[in-house]
């Protein structure tokens, strides 16, 4: 699945290239709530090779629980448009709503339910968990989502 996305300004654009599937989880923790200003982040998770991006970045790094977070944005408009961590670094997190057609995306699970706003209603069938998942439960979902 070839796919693309920009900022809100247009400046940073990004194709993801291959014919993997694009795997989008939503996590509703409290750090989410608060970086993305909104009740939860939709992340697309993708290895980096697949991942070509243009135009001028911005880097902001953080720790948390001794892991360090790079998040990238454009650094004229600011839309946050991925961040990678040390613990992943082959990995790419896009943020799912700068792609041209979020629309389309259809989160394959739910994460940190614990904090989800209580208004919000995840669909039926659809993995969710209290908190992170292990990686055998996260790859489980995975192939769920594979088998739609």
């Amino acid at each position: 699945m070839a796919a693309d996305g920009a900022c809100e300004c247009g400046l940073v654009t990004y194709t993801l290239t291959g014919d993997a599937p694009v795997h989008v989880y939503v996590c509703h923790c409290l750090n989410c709530q608060t970086r993305s200003g909104s009740a939860f982040a939709e992340h697309a998770m993708l290895p980096a090779a697949r991942f070509q991006c243009a135009g001028p970045l911005a880097t902001y790094a953080r720790e948390t629980n001794g892991i360090r977070f790079d998040e990238v944005f454009c650094d004229n408009c600011r839309t946050r448009i991925y961040n990678r961590n040390a613990m992943l670094p082959d990995m790419i997190f896009l943020r799912a709503g700068t792609l041209s057609e979020s629309q389309c995306v259809q989160p394959m699970a739910h994460i940190w339910t614990k904090r989800k706003q209580p208004w919000l209603t995840i669909p039926e069938g659809t993995p969710s968990f209290a908190e992170s998942p292990t990686p055998e439960q996260f790859g489980a979902a995975v192939l769920q989502a594979e088998r739609r």
